[in-house]
């Protein structure tokens, strides 16, 4: 498990296909202080599991699902990715529960800078806009952070749902959404909560129509 605060930028330092699956080398001196083989960490906000370790870099695969699912598979050497190490018990909760799974992809549709903010406006799927609501949590690349505001779309149109959230200076110095831009693809993990209260209902509609 993760809370969704940002440990530091590492860099992607080799990219190895193998197949079905691709092996990414990162930089992390931080991450990797402790890392051991089987450790997790959260690479975009997509948990992997640490294959080699040594010299402030780590090795982790990246299976197909994964590939599908996130936007990993864009990667390329000399990029900048989010790291955090799994939690452990008793640590504080800063961020939200995050489970390092990622739901789907969103894609950046603009930035507007403030004084001492920006807000980031992100396309993300219909499925996945459900589970958001204004002043929930949503991880992005990894970091947690708080909806601004949540809008459907119009289903008569091309617009699509969308949601925006509000980055402040430290976000922006310290996680890799401070040089996304629009057009960028980032990876989107809704609330864990919200899936199990939604399966909750459903199974409990089903049982009073059964």
């Amino acid at each position: 498990m993760f809370t969704g605060l940002v440990e530091e930028k590492g860099t992607v330092t080799a990219v190895q296909e193998l197949g079905d699956a691709v092996r990414l080398t990162i930089c992390g001196p931080v991450v990797t202080s402790d890392a051991h083989h089987g450790d997790s960490i959260a690479v975009n906000g997509c948990c992997l599991t640490v294959m080699e370790q040594g010299d402030g870099t780590f090795a982790a695969d990246v299976m197909k699902e994964s590939l599908d699912k996130t936007s990993l598979g864009d990667l390329e050497v000399g990029d900048e990715v989010n790291l955090e190490r799994a939690t452990q018990a008793g640590a504080r909760l800063g961020g939200h529960i995050v489970q390092g799974h990622v739901d789907g992809t969103g894609r950046i549709l603009d930035r507007r800078p403030s004084e001492h903010w920006e807000i980031v406006r992100i396309a993300v799927p219909a499925e996945l806009a459900k589970y958001l609501v204004d002043k929930g949590s949503v991880t992005v690349d990894g970091t947690s952070l708080t909806v601004v505001e949540v809008v459907d779309g119009d289903p008569s149109s091309q617009d699509g749902p969308w949601f925006s959230v509000s980055l402040i200076p430290t976000t922006l110095a310290d996680t890799t959404l401070g040089s996304k831009a629009p057009g960028d693809r980032v990876n989107l993990e809704v609330d864990i909560l919200a899936k199990y209260v939604e399966r909750l209902l459903v199974a409990r509609t089903e049982g009073d129509q059964a």
